[in-house]
């Protein structure tokens, strides 16, 4: 009788994968190879990951946070350079993929073709210390990895294809994963943009290369061929558009998944991405956008509360959708669920955090910080997504 109910869930599962859109079955073969457990035949689209926002970050030299603190109260920095917002940490990746399961990550990325770029931290100039970091990696060219120039540079991982490489090396040691979405921030913003001082560094427009770059560092990490790197070629498949696909339910299953990673780009250098490549056409990466264009299929709705009905009519339709449980320290000061309950009813798939894990100050300082933690009520980071899939949720938990 197991037997016959397992095998039942299957077929319709398959079924029900492929009756979206009869245009599927033209494939002469599917985009990746199938596997056939049942809950791994959900659709890409059909899971909730909790992954971890600017993962890639440690703590701000306190001298120099100490100092932006100052400028920021007396009025010379605007509100997005509150360094409230900044008090946080995280672990390595591998740590994050393995103890804590994360299966989304965002890294920030700076453009510095010519090397040496941010070499120098200017903002110790400000707290009388020397501004060279000493660090022979800087020096070389490449996208770089840090949230903002001369001020919150700390990180676990300097350059671009550095942080690519320890996420390969994990993948490959452990290659049942769950897909690990990647968020790339293409980003320009300086302090030296709002202080004009001669030492630190001003913002600088993406070069006319920098998307192919950008693509080159990927390949040179993953493989010229990607192979296990879910591209916008593979969803779009034969479609005429990827946002075609997209609505035809044409996204990869779970366990064709495995293993693999997906990139998607927001920020500065989007635009000269998406040039002169329709549907993202020979493209690493996704880019986030709007659903109505033709390179539709990954949208941002970082405001899981004033986009709940936005998100969950996106989900519903087949978009891939990024939200955030919490923001700029205020959850881990004030314990408020609020956003993250939204985020997870809300069904988008990809919900970030600083917070996997509780800022350990709430037990030493618990005026000023809680035990907050953002996890799935059975304390799992990934699920069967509610809105999207949610005539299967019934079919248990989802490994790895």
């Amino acid at each position: 009788m197991r037997m016959y109910f397992f095998s039942a869930v299957v077929l319709s599962l398959f079924l029900f994968s492929c009756k979206k859109d009869p245009k599927n079955t033209q494939l002469s073969k599917p985009v990746f190879p199938v596997q056939n457990d049942s809950v791994d035949m959900l659709k890409l689209n059909q899971i909730q990951v909790i992954g971890s926002h600017n993962s890639y970050r440690t703590r701000t030299y306190q001298p120099i946070f100490d100092m932006v603190m100052n400028l920021y109260n007396s009025g010379v920095l605007s509100e997005d350079l509150n360094p409230q917002g900044w008090d946080y940490t995280h672990e390595t990746l591998p740590k994050q993929f393995g103890a804590f399961g994360m299966r989304a990550i965002e890294l920030d990325i700076y453009e510095d073709a010519q090397g040496g770029r941010f070499y120098n931290r200017g903002g110790l100039v400000l707290v009388d210390e020397p501004m060279a970091s000493g660090l022979s990696e800087l020096n070389e060219p490449g996208y770089k990895v840090l949230h903002i120039p001369d001020f919150d540079y700390n990180t676990h991982y300097l350059t671009f294809k550095e942080a690519l490489s320890v996420v390969k090396t994990w993948s490959e040691s452990n290659p049942n994963h769950l897909p690990i979405f990647i968020q790339v921030e293409s980003k320009t913003q300086t302090v030296g943009d709002q202080l004009s001082f001669p030492f630190l560094q001003p913002s600088l427009p993406f070069t006319p290369g920098a998307s192919d770059a950008l693509d080159e560092e990927i390949k040179s990490v993953f493989g010229q061929d990607l192979d296990k790197v879910i591209t916008p070629d593979k969803v779009r498949g034969t479609y005429n558009t990827l946002r075609e696909a997209v609505l035809a339910g044409n996204w990869p299953t779970l366990g064709q998944s495995r293993g693999h990673v997906i990139f998607v780009m927001e920020g500065g250098l989007v635009s000269q991405y998406e040039t002169g490549h329709p549907s993202l056409q020979g493209r690493a990466m996704f880019t986030f956008t709007t659903s109505t264009t033709d390179h539709a299929a990954f949208i941002l709705r970082n405001n899981s509360i004033g986009s709940f009905s936005n998100i969950q009519q996106e989900v519903a339709a087949g978009f891939i959708i990024r939200t955030r449980a919490d923001g700029d320290t205020e959850e881990a000061r004030t314990g408020d669920y609020t956003k993250m309950l939204a985020a997870f009813e809300s069904g988008a798939q990809i919900i970030s955090t600083d917070y996997y894990k509780p800022d350990p100050r709430y037990k030493t300082e618990p005026q000023n910080w809680t035990d907050f933690k953002v996890a799935f009520p059975d304390n799992k980071t990934w699920r069967i997504n509610p809105v999207s899939a949610s005539q299967w949720v019934s079919l248990g938990i989802i490994t790895e």
